[in-house]
């Protein structure tokens, strides 16, 4: 994020988009692993087994929640499509349309069907590799705006810059640090065989908290903190 500091004389680069739209991103991404699971959940599809979590998050598009997936990858994909960044930061358009087409490729290439459920006939192991390609480029461009983007400033010093800035800045590294270990969490699974569904619920977490905190998403609940404390002392 731009620090508008006093400080640091020049231009300063015009932030274009609107915090609305860092929030919808973060607000998508933390509510697909939980609409996924509590829709299949309310919609069972023989024979997996109810309330219990698929191996994958990409699982979920053999089930009831499919549209939940495809849905919300989707929007994600013209949300980041659209993300405009900050003027004339070319890679805040690039990595957001990057981000937007594996987003597209994730939705429109299934991965493999669970054990006991047969795949749509026109499905073939070329798709699951493109569905696999895709939502590494997804999570590799969620990392990038977590850990590069959203930290970037015009203050090259980092104590100039200001608290606020300081702590969404850490706020976000840890965000893309966790990314990181969920995915590699993930990459395991291809030796051990094992569900990756909590570790791909995790990074998708970390992605959506990353946005939330750039779109600075707890402004509104501070300032009705602030109006309510205001409203209790007395004067």
């Amino acid at each position: 994020m731009i620090s508008h500091s006093p400080k640091i004389g020049g231009d300063i680069p015009r932030d274009l988009s609107q915090q609305t739209h860092r929030r919808l991103i973060g607000v998508l991404g933390f509510l697909l692993p939980i609409l996924l699971y509590l829709v299949a959940g309310l919609r069972p599809t023989a024979p997996l087994p109810r309330w219990t979590p698929l191996d994958s998050v990409s699982a979920y598009y053999y089930t009831g929640a499919v549209a939940i997936l495809v849905g919300v990858l989707f929007a994600l994909s013209l949300f980041l499509f659209s993300y405009p960044g900050y003027e004339k930061a070319i890679a805040d358009r690039v990595i957001g349309c990057v981000g937007g087409a594996a987003a597209l490729g994730v939705a429109l290439f299934p991965t493999t069907a669970p054990e006991g459920l047969s795949p749509p006939p026109w499905w073939n192991s070329t798709l699951r590799m493109v569905h696999y390609v895709s939502a590494v480029v997804l999570f590799l461009s969620f990392i990038l705006f977590a850990v590069w983007l959203f930290r970037k400033s015009n203050v090259p010093n980092v104590q100039e810059r200001p608290r606020e800035k300081r702590w969404r800045d850490a706020a976000c590294l840890i965000c893309g640090l966790v990314m990181i270990g969920s995915v590699l969490w993930a990459a395991s699974s291809l030796i051990t065989h094992a569900p990756i569904f909590i570790p791909e619920a995790i990074a998708i977490f970390a992605f959506a908290i990353s946005w939330l905190v750039k779109g600075e998403a707890y402004q509104p609940v501070l300032s009705a903190m602030r109006q309510l404390r205001s409203k209790m002392i007395p004067r």
